[in-house]
């Protein structure tokens, strides 16, 4: 099932990019909301495309083959449960995401730019930690 792996790869690498790119996104946005005379100006269609069109469905797919692959592959150890409560925040902050650009698009914008800087940090140290758990497998 070679194929299955890299399909979880491929997925995994674009919801990873979508989660570190979305913060940046989020707060360009912000400020150039901030900055617009009418509301006309202010509906932000670029974080909610790429929310809907490319971040949600690679992160299903990566988790949907992440789980194949743990069936399949019978995988077992204390590196796991880690490794899936890292998985976990990624998922919190993808829907923390969601939860801003939501926010944005009704024009609240007050601690946007915290939660975004804060999710900006967030979301890279659930993916190392993700990604040190299965290449090292620290507690098997």
């Amino acid at each position: 099932m070679p194929w299955l792996k890299l399909l979880h790869i491929v997925a995994l690498l674009f919801w990873c990019a979508t989660l570190v790119y979305m913060p940046a996104l989020l707060l360009q946005e912000c400020g150039r909301q901030r900055n617009a005379p009418s509301l006309q100006e202010r509906a932000p269609p670029a974080p909610r495309m790429l929310f809907t069109y490319l971040a949600t469905p690679s992160a299903l797919l990566a988790i949907v083959s992440g789980t194949l692959l743990f069936l399949v592959y019978a995988l077992f150890g204390g590196w796991l449960v880690v490794k899936l409560m890292a998985v976990m925040g990624m998922v919190f902050a993808h829907l923390a995401c969601g939860w801003l650009i939501l926010r944005l698009e009704q024009g609240y914008m007050a601690w946007m730019n915290t939660v975004a800087a804060g999710l900006a940090v967030f979301a890279p140290l659930c993916m190392l930690t993700v990604l040190t758990m299965v290449l090292a497998k620290p507690f098997d």
